[in-house]
């Protein structure tokens, strides 16, 4: 038979330790060449732009 539990767990006690599986709100910023939201330090996937030089040719 297996060990069970003594009593039992609270809702604000395991809702307290399932707290940091809450889902975090991306960081974007905007591309100063065409103005559309991306990830910051990575090259726009909308113009292809990135540090100010194009990197990746994007077909529009």
């Amino acid at each position: 038979m297996p060990p069970l539990p003594k009593r039992r767990v609270s809702r604000a006690r395991r809702d307290k330790r399932r707290s940091h599986r809450a889902l975090k709100a991306l960081h974007l910023v905007q591309c100063p060449n065409c103005g559309e939201k991306h990830l910051p330090h990575t090259v726009c996937p909308h113009c292809g732009y990135y540090d100010g030089r194009e990197v990746i040719p994007v077909e529009k």
